[in-house]
């Protein structure tokens, strides 16, 4: 929502700012400078991004259009979720997490947080390396390498796509540029017209830069910028599965390691001590 609210306002700022000054509105649409523009920008985008990160580019982008993100409800979901497991393995061993971390899809525990199972990589990550305790083939400073190299490949990709949108916006002035160059050559070709023929076709053609210039800075590049902030926010929780799991594996008590992963969230999605420990205690694990 906020996406579809910023580019209203920047519509709104730029036209309205245009009409304003006295400039006719009707000049700025031109289906067929938009056409140049946006058919170079997507067949250099598909000229060099390979299919595999195409993919999830293009499946980001509803999601961010949707407002999505890790919201501070989510954050109290997974640490609750880690706490229960903390405590599960504290009375039973890490053995009597196996059928969990083995499918957590058909994990009773997992199915109370659909929130964190509904992220696929969250739900990996946490699973994988559970997995490895309850197997009992790592230390505690194996599994933290293992899994700070884990977030760094998770970190790489996600910084991928948008990536590539990112290029794709600093490539739109050039191409505005070329879309009005192709309207110069159309007015040199009517050069012995009238001249308010030839200052139409001069006004389109600059009409060209202007947009690639507009969606450049207005739309592409912010929209990259959002879609990064997506990945950083999936990464976070990340971080909060690994403190968390680290600790607990260290030998710290459960409302500690949980304390852990509280302590590496920011400070406007990271709930309140006061918070946890009645999430906790609503799931019947104070």
């Amino acid at each position: 929502m906020l996406v579809m609210i910023g580019a209203a306002v920047v519509l709104l700022g730029v036209v309205g700012g245009f009409v304003l000054e006295g400039g006719p509105v009707l000049i700025l649409l031109q289906p067929a400078e938009l056409l140049i523009i946006g058919g170079a920008a997507a067949g250099s985008l598909l000229i060099g991004t390979p299919l595999k990160v195409l993919r999830p580019l293009a499946a980001r982008l509803p999601q961010l259009l949707r407002g999505g993100g890790v919201s501070p409800a989510t954050y109290q979901e997974l640490l609750t979720l880690l706490y229960e497991i903390f405590v599960s393995a504290k009375k039973n061993g890490f053995i009597g997490l196996d059928q969990d971390v083995s499918d957590p899809q058909a994990s009773p525990l997992f199915a109370k947080y659909p929130a964190v199972l509904s992220n696929p990589h969250a739900t990996a990550f946490l699973s994988d390396s559970l997995r490895l305790l309850v197997d009992g083939s790592v230390t505690p400073g194996q599994l933290e390498e293992l899994m700070d190299a884990e977030l760094e490949t998770h970190c790489e990709e996600a910084a991928r796509g948008p990536g590539v949108l990112a290029r794709t916006a600093d490539s739109l002035p050039g191409l505005g540029i070329v879309a009005a160059v192709l309207g110069v050559v159309i007015t040199m070709q009517a050069i012995d017209g009238p001249p308010s023929e030839i200052g139409h076709k001069v006004a389109v053609a600059l009409v060209g830069t202007f947009l690639g210039i507009l969606l450049c800075y207005g739309f592409v590049g912010p929209l990259a910028s959002a879609l990064q902030a997506l990945a950083d926010d999936e990464a976070r929780m990340l971080h909060c599965i690994k403190a968390a799991v680290l600790a607990f594996a260290s030998g710290s008590a459960p409302i500690v390691a949980a304390e852990f992963g509280r302590r590496v969230l920011f400070s406007y999605d990271r709930p309140s001590g006061a918070e946890m420990e009645a999430a906790f205690k609503r799931a019947g694990t104070p």
